[in-house]
């Protein structure tokens, strides 16, 4: 019996220290931290890019046609059906002004149903310059307890009056908008092609993130490199020092009116960004090293790209006047293993 128990305690150790062993394959430690794994880590299963209708693709060529609309302000008629009216307004209940239901210089887009039942249709018909009053009332249910059901009455002054002439789709607008396609057919199938690319690269964006929060959240990092950790924080705050200057505003000053927090709060949160970003680098760069991730010339344009069409950058000359080489490389680094993680990634369905 005795010896069937030692067999037994033999097993269960050998199989502890096997999976002990498996577990350790699946993260790396360092001198300076450890992460408990990074391989095969598992995360809550991301939704699939959705097809692509040709109500999406109405749409996205409906916005083209907006983007490229001719405005022209006009004085000779009355509003219109269609057009913008920029107005003025002041509410009343029971005779007195309540909150949220006055502006100035707003822009109504007759038509939109942005107002209640009633009000856009009233200023159709007035000309600039004209004001009145309109009598309306909110809806019984309406978000507001106070104004469901009430009456109210809005004093309206028409300032200004805009139209939008949308271009005709047709073949010779088409040229216009695009460097491919030659007639309405053919960009269909290329704005189809655009949103199936933009839909899977939101999966892709959104699977690496949620693969990368869970390795960030297996590592401890035991020692962090105090000199990169104070000039990183220095540079951030320089960058808060200057935006004050350039609107003629004491540091302090700006931190408590613009973000309402003081100095000391503002630069504890710096502390933990600042924390965060060189965490996220020296996990990139261990995984990297231990993987054999390589940040090759090839690999490195690639992502430059990638990173300028990302951040809006109008050409990759531009983003490299605005970024160092070193904080680039850095980036396209942590990208390509952020893509190696997630690639490998388990994808888990909610119960």
């Amino acid at each position: 019996m005795k010896k069937k128990i030692a067999v037994l305690l033999t097993g269960t150790t050998v199989l502890a220290m096997a999976l002990a062993g498996c577990q350790a394959s699946k993260g790396l430690e360092t001198d300076n931290m450890t992460i408990t794994q990074y391989k095969d880590v598992e995360v809550d299963e991301v939704e699939k890019a959705p097809e692509v209708s040709d109500k999406d693709v109405e749409s996205y060529i409906e916005s083209v046609r907006q983007s490229k609309a001719e405005v022209k302000e006009i004085k000779d008629r009355a509003v219109k059906e269609g057009d913008t009216a920029n107005i003025d307004f002041v509410g009343k209940m029971d005779g007195k002004v309540f909150d949220g239901g006055s502006a100035k210089d707003y822009d109504l887009e007759i038509g939109s149903g942005a107002f209640i039942d009633g009000f856009e249709d009233s200023i159709v018909g007035h000309k600039v310059g004209e004001s009145f009053d309109w009598n309306g009332q909110f809806p019984k249910d309406y978000g507001s307890a106070e104004m469901a059901g009430k009456d109210v009455v809005f004093t309206i002054t028409v300032n200004s009056i805009i139209e939008e002439n949308l271009p005709e789709l047709n073949d010779k607008f088409i040229k216009t908008v695009s460097e491919k396609s030659k007639t309405v057919e053919e960009y269909k199938k290329e704005v189809a092609e655009l949103l199936k690319k933009d839909a899977a690269a939101s999966y892709d964006y959104s699977l690496e993130t949620v693969a990368w929060e869970k390795v960030m959240e297996n590592t401890k990092v035991e020692k962090y490199p105090e000199k990169e950790l104070k000039e990183m924080k220095e540079k951030l705050i320089a960058q808060y020092k200057s935006a004050a200057e350039y609107y003629g505003m004491e540091y302090e000053t700006m931190l408590e009116e613009q973000m309402g927090m003081t100095v000391e709060a503002f630069e504890e949160q710096i502390d933990t960004a600042v924390k965060e970003a060189v965490k996220e680098r020296m996990v990139a760069e261990a995984i990297a090293k231990k993987e054999k991730v390589n940040l090759d010339d090839k690999s490195y344009d690639k992502e430059v790209e990638k990173i300028a069409k990302d951040y809006d950058y109008d050409s990759v000359e531009s983003l490299k006047k605005a970024v160092t080489e070193e904080e680039l490389k850095e980036e396209a680094l942590k990208n390509l293993v952020k893509r190696w993680v997630a690639d490998r990634c388990i994808q888990v369905k909610a119960q």
